[in-house]
């Protein structure tokens, strides 16, 4: 898994905080821009649950070698745009797929899973030089086929984002991806981010009778 901040809003605190200082000032924006407190404002603001102040801060990455199965979740996430690589248009060319650590601490089930892998990809290959299309050659593929996806988030969403993905009980792959998109958006935005990430690092688990009991203290090492 390759995750990159490919574009980001330029200095996001502080636009986000002069737009949310504009609210309860007769200056626009542009005159607060300069004086503005980013980390007063925005913790104040945030901290009061207005969030729509965030929204003028966007956020696009660039996800490499992620199963389809990270995708599928990923998608629904609506409050964003996604751009994934076609298996319709784009033929694939070698056997690439995720293995999960379970598979491959165990090696009988790394047997099976390789040579299912391996099956299904002689298949493709085959109905592919029968000359069937790939948009339909492709029905044979697997979730745990890789793909790359472009994401682009406002901060909001990606508060949202992180809150659910960084969960310990969010599925390990996502969960990997969204604690890297959380660490490069600290580096460049870390008002904004300071308290990001699993609920737990802020109060109680909202899982209920499903909480792991076990919150994520290695999130603290981002603060």
């Amino acid at each position: 898994m390759i995750v990159r901040l490919l574009a980001h809003t330029p200095d996001a605190d502080r636009i986000c905080a002069a737009a949310a200082h504009s609210c309860y000032s007769e200056d626009s924006a542009a005159d607060l821009l300069e004086t503005v407190d980013p980390a007063k404002m925005l913790r104040h603001v945030i901290g009061m649950g207005h969030h729509s102040v965030i929204e003028h801060a966007v956020f696009t990455f660039s996800v490499e070698g992620v199963s389809r199965a990270l995708t599928h979740q990923l998608v629904r996430h609506r409050v964003a745009s996604f751009s994934q690589q076609s298996q319709r248009y784009v033929r694939l060319s070698e056997p690439t797929y995720v293995v999960p650590e379970t598979v491959k601490r165990d090696p009988e089930a790394m047997k099976v899973y390789e040579e299912t892998m391996d099956g299904i990809w002689d298949s493709y290959s085959k109905l592919i030089g029968m000359g069937i299309p790939a948009e339909d050659a492709r029905y044979v593929l697997p979730n745990g086929c890789t793909t790359n996806i472009t994401i682009t988030m406002n901060a909001r969403e990606l508060l949202h984002f992180f809150s659910m993905r960084c969960c310990n009980r969010a599925q390990w792959e996502i969960r990997e991806m969204a604690d890297e998109m959380l660490r490069l958006c600290k580096e460049v935005s870390p008002v904004i981010f300071s308290d990001a990430g699993p609920a737990c690092i802020r109060g109680p688990c909202p899982e209920g009778k499903k909480t792991c009991e076990h919150p994520r203290t290695d999130m603290k090492d981002h603060r």
